[in-house]
């Protein structure tokens, strides 16, 4: 097997470019990302969250992103 699979839209799944669970809506999280200009702290926290519980415990995941987001508020505070 090749590691590509068919997603809803008829597009190929590809274990490293586009794995299953990245694709759980409408929108990739890396997409919302970009358009919205993110760091990288603010970045994971919003993909922890889009994709808690689609690969991992979603316990962990959510843990994840809030420890990305203390990161960033941490880094706010102290005036970076």
């Amino acid at each position: 097997m090749s590691g590509i699979m068919q997603n809803r839209k008829d597009e190929p799944f590809d274990i490293v470019k586009k794995p299953k669970h990245y694709n759980k809506g409408k929108y990739e999280a890396i997409e919302v990302i970009e358009d919205w200009q993110l760091n990288f702290n603010l970045g994971n926290t919003v993909k922890y969250i889009a994709r808690a519980g689609h690969k991992d415990n979603i316990i962990q995941d959510l843990k994840k992103s809030l420890w990305y987001l203390q990161r960033e508020i941490d880094r706010l505070e102290k005036g970076e």
